[in-house]
């Protein structure tokens, strides 16, 4: 989408809703966007406006914006140019990738880096009881090929605890 005042794309879109008629939308490049923040409004939106002027001045420039559009994922490929215009990313592995720019979008949004909500009732096993799975299975493995069976077995007997239910939390394996 395209700028209504030049030909540049639109990268901000706002809604006012002061309007009787209804609400009138606007798409703004990133410089008419600052302009149109910056006037000096007498109507409910201004502390609308001047929060997203304060997001403007700390956004990031055109040539950092156009670098950063350019960082891709080693394991799922997508770009951050790809990730920005979708709203979605390709694999958990972009959290990683992606850290240093999304950190600061998430606390605009959440307020926190961590998910602090409700996790479902039902039994589905935890992230981090399946993360802890695939890390010891990883652990059993190295410790056959490396020929440590004693290792290989306490390993394996932690692994059936957790799978069976049992929330032992030794974790001095």
């Amino acid at each position: 989408m395209k700028c209504q005042h030049c030909e540049k794309p639109a990268t901000f879109h706002i809604t006012e809703l002061t309007e009787p008629s209804g609400p009138q939308v606007m798409h703004l490049c990133e410089e008419h966007a600052r302009h149109y923040l910056s006037k000096e409004q007498s109507t409910p939106t201004s502390l609308v406006a001047d929060h997203l002027e304060k997001q403007l001045k700390l956004g990031q420039t055109a040539e950092e914006l156009a670098e950063l559009d350019q960082q891709e994922c080693p394991v799922c490929g997508i770009t951050f140019y790809e990730f920005r215009n979708a709203g979605r990313l390709g694999c958990p592995y972009d959290y990683t990738v992606f850290q240093k720019d999304l950190e600061p979008l998430l606390i605009n949004i959440h307020a926190s880096r961590e998910h602090k909500g409700k996790r479902p009732t039902r039994l589905a096993p935890s992230a981090d009881r399946q993360a802890e799975l695939i890390q010891l299975r990883r652990e059993m493995e190295e410790a056959i090929e490396k020929e440590n069976y004693e290792r290989a077995s306490e390993i394996r007997d932690r692994i059936r605890s957790l799978e069976s239910g049992q929330s032992d939390t030794s974790s001095d394996l």
